[in-house]
């Protein structure tokens, strides 16, 4: 029983920590597929 709740503890920790560093590097959600440059801007108007 102290295994899991180690376990789940763990796996609580590891989460944060990845997401704390994964945003401290640019690889955010919001960083990563928000580009300006990917914009299709004119594809409605082409019927």
């Amino acid at each position: 029983m102290k295994a899991m709740l180690l376990g789940f503890v763990a796996v609580g920790v590891i989460a944060f920590g990845a997401n704390i560093a994964l945003e401290e590097m640019g690889f955010g959600a919001a960083d990563v597929t928000a580009s300006k440059s990917n914009v299709r801007l004119g594809d409605a108007d082409t019927e």
